[in-house]
């Protein structure tokens, strides 16, 4: 299991207890959690960095790309891990 699997599974043990416990096989389903969210995060920081600019350096490369990453694992973060009982 993953980190973002890792930090759904407290999330929810703390949120969402019950079906926690009702899930016949958390392990499972907390890894295959990870992996998705981590897919998800990738795929939306290649959306969010687009296109290498012309004559773009090292430096701004390296902050472009971080920035993206930054903003895409959170916003996956709260869509797919994070959510509270009010969305669920």
């Amino acid at each position: 299991m993953n980190r973002y699997g890792a930090q759904a599974l407290a999330h929810w043990q703390r949120t969402f207890p019950q079906r926690v416990q009702d899930l016949e096989d958390p392990e499972t389903f907390f890894a295959q959690l990870g992996d998705d969210v981590s897919a998800a995060i990738q795929e939306l920081a290649r959306t969010l960095a687009g296109p290498q600019p012309p004559g773009e350096g090292y430096l701004q490369r390296l902050t472009r790309l971080n920035t993206a990453h930054a903003m895409a694992e959170s916003h996956v973060l709260r869509e797919m891990v994070l959510v509270d009982s009010q969305t669920s």
